[in-house]
């Protein structure tokens, strides 16, 4: 496909993730005017850029006839918290809503991935409203804390960088980085615990 053909192609994703970052943004000040402390810190979106895509069909053995169907990130939308315990209730607040549907999740933040990698997944069905009618898009949901994006971002650059192809010794630094980062994220959820009590009593 040319440039233009995949323009096209991509422009509902491209809607879809700019519908989802007004709609998850705006529970910021619903928490604020509540008076209620938000678990939402910020919202970030993308489509996959066109080699992105190219190269995981190749890599996943995608069929261009199936590529709405089966990749399932071409539409991201990232939701960061301050706090762990934040991604779980940001996680109850999507099940609840009745302006997407939930296809599956995978909790990476319970359970890490060997990596180190953490994050909450949610793919979701999102009934984009087009000219032509409604058009049901997959797109995921990535809900982690600030500590988690720095690693998973510098995770992904070094990735790129050396084409997934990492020695044992950058492995191992990667791993122990990702254990720190996650050590930090339990001294803040302590801190943010312990604060809470006292704001209580």
């Amino acid at each position: 496909m040319n440039e233009k053909e995949w323009a096209v192609r991509l422009q509902p994703y491209q809607q879809t993730v700019d519908e989802l970052k007004v709609k998850l943004r705006g529970m910021r000040p619903e928490f604020n005017l509540a008076g209620i402390q938000t678990p939402v810190e910020f919202v970030t979106g993308r489509v996959k850029t066109v080699d992105a895509i190219e190269e995981k069909m190749v890599r996943r053995h995608i069929e261009d006839d199936r590529l709405e169907k089966d990749m399932e990130d071409l539409a991201g939308v990232r939701i960061m918290t301050q706090f762990t315990d934040d991604i779980y209730k940001v996680v109850d607040l999507l099940r609840q809503r009745k302006d997407m549907t939930i296809l599956e999740e995978r909790d990476y933040v319970t359970n890490a991935k060997p990596s180190g990698y953490r994050s909450y997944h949610i793919v979701i069905e999102y009934p984009l409203q087009l000219i032509t009618g409604e058009h049901k898009v997959l797109a995921e949901i990535q809900i982690r804390t600030m500590q988690m994006n720095v690693w998973a971002t510098i995770e992904h650059a070094i990735n790129y960088k050396y084409n997934g192809v990492y020695t044992e010794d950058m492995e191992q630094q990667l791993k122990h980085a990702a254990d720190l980062s996650n050590e930090i994220d339990d001294i803040f959820e302590h801190l943010h615990l312990e604060t809470s009590e006292t704001d209580k009593a």
